[in-house]
């Protein structure tokens, strides 16, 4: 079990991680985060709008299941957006530099600190 600020050193341990934080999507607000690469706090606001968008396109189109991810990538960033399923309401938000980063390492680390996360 890990803890928001353990975990936030887990993640910007990642190879390439810029910045990371901890967001409860119902209100947008940050539990915590660390580094940079964007503003993150207004990140966690405005990814909590991307994340509640997909859970009502999912409801409406009748998809059952929970989103795993989403991924933005950008010119020279990856953004790794990890809803909690142990921790309703929560997600992980990653950025990464795209140079820099391996993704598919990054999504198994994401998944693997998701499930010791402990709020």
């Amino acid at each position: 079990m890990a803890n928001i600020e353990s975990s936030l050193k887990e993640l910007l341990a990642i190879d390439g991680a810029l910045g990371a934080c901890i967001v409860d999507y119902k209100s947008g607000m940050s539990l915590g985060h660390s580094g940079g690469g964007v503003d993150l706090e207004l990140a966690a606001a405005g990814n909590s709008e991307v994340v509640k968008a997909k859970m009502a396109t999912m409801k409406s189109l009748g998809i059952k299941g929970e989103i795993e991810d989403i991924l933005i990538t950008l010119k020279d960033q990856l953004h790794i957006i990890r809803p909690t399923a142990s921790h309703n309401g929560l997600f992980i938000y990653l950025v990464l530099d795209r140079n820099k980063s391996n993704l598919a390492l990054a999504r198994r680390k994401v998944h693997s600190i998701e499930e010791d996360l402990e709020v």
